[in-house]
C-alpha cells in the first residue's frame, strides 16, 4: 500500500550514455558526479528516501563507497523515467510521490526537489510537476536544444516544444517565454501509467517525453523558479561545473 504524501527522490544513473559513456563516474572537483548529485538531493527536506537507480556494477560500487542506497535496473530501459519506476518497484518503496532527479545534475538545487514534491502534495488534481525558468536577457530562445513551454493561468502546462513558443505574430513583445528544466515529480500511479503507455506520437515528433503525459490527459503543474543550475551533457560541460563550484558555491548549491 502506498503511503499518502510520502516522498522518495530517485536518481537514475545510466553508465552507457551515448554522448558521454561512464558519465555518472566522471570526477568533478574531487568527487564523482553521481556522488555530487546524491549529496545535493540529501539536503532536500521533504524526501523520506533517496535512492540511486543504477544499471552497472561499477556505478553501484562507487555509490556504495559513499553510503548511498541503490537499486539495480536493466540497462535496456529506454529512459530515466522508466528506471525510476523499475527502481521504486524493485525496492518496494511505499512512496506515492516520486521525484526524478537526473543523474547529470551535480549542482541540482535541493529546494527545487522540495518545491516539486510540495506542488503535487498541494495540488491533488495534478499528476506531474516540473520546473521552468524565464529566459535570461540575450539568451537564444530559438535553439532546438532549448525546450520551451507555455502554461495556462493556473500554472498548468499547455504545451512543450523545441520550437519557439508562443509565436509573437505581431512582434508586439511582452511574451512570457519559459525554458523547461528536466526535473519531475510524479504521483506513483501516474508514473506507472506513463511508463506503461509507451512513446506517443507528439513525443516521438518532438523528442520530448513530457508530451506523452499531455497526450494521456495528465495535468502537469509547472513550478517557476528564477535560476536552475546547468547539467552535464557532454565532457566539455565538466569544466563549466567545476568553475561554478570554485567561484559561486553559495549561489549554485543552495
Amino acid at each position: 500500500m502506498l503511503a499518502r504524501n510520502s516522498i522518495a527522490a530517485i536518481i537514475p544513473a545510466r553508465y552507457a550514455s551515448t554522448r558521454f559513456p561512464g558519465k555518472p563516474l566522471v570526477p568533478i572537483g574531487g568527487k564523482s558526479m553521481i556522488q555530487r548529485v546524491y549529496e545535493q538531493v540529501l539536503q532536500a527536506r521533504l524526501p523520506d528516501a533517496v535512492l540511486i537507480a543504477v544499471d552497472d556494477e561499477r556505478v553501484r560500487s562507487v555509490c556504495a563507497s559513499f553510503g548511498a542506497r541503490t537499486a539495480m535496473t536493466s540497462p535496456a530501459l529506454p529512459s530515466g523515467t522508466d528506471r525510476c519506476l523499475a527502481a521504486a518497484e524493485a525496492e518496494n518503496l511505499s512512496s506515492d510521490i516520486i521525484v526524478n532527479v537526473q543523474g547529470d545534475e551535480p549542482l541540482v538545487n535541493p529546494r527545487h526537489v522540495d518545491l516539486l514534491a510540495s506542488a503535487l502534495r498541494d495540488r491533488p488534481a495534478a499528476s506531474i510537476a516540473t520546473i521552468a525558468v524565464p529566459f535570461a536577457p540575450g539568451e537564444d530562445s530559438q535553439r532546438s536544444d532549448v525546450v520551451k513551454l507555455v502554461c495556462d493561468r493556473l500554472g498548468r502546462m499547455l504545451y512543450c516544444s523545441r520550437a519557439s513558443i508562443p509565436h509573437d505574430r505581431e512582434g508586439a513583445g511582452g511574451v512570457n517565454r519559459l525554458r523547461h528544466v528536466g526535473l519531475y515529480a510524479f504521483r506513483r500511479e501516474a508514473l506507472r501509467r506513463f511508463v506503461e503507455a509507451g512513446p506517443s506520437p507528439l513525443e516521438q515528433a518532438e523528442g520530448l517525453e513530457q508530451l506523452r503525459a499531455l497526450e494521456l490527459g495528465m495535468e502537469i503543474v509547472v513550478v517557476r523558479v528564477d535560476h536552475a543550475a546547468p547539467s552535464v551533457d557532454i565532457p566539455a560541460d565538466v569544466e563549466r561545473i567545476e568553475r561554478l563550484l570554485s567561484h559561486e558555491p553559495e549561489k549554485t548549491l543552495r
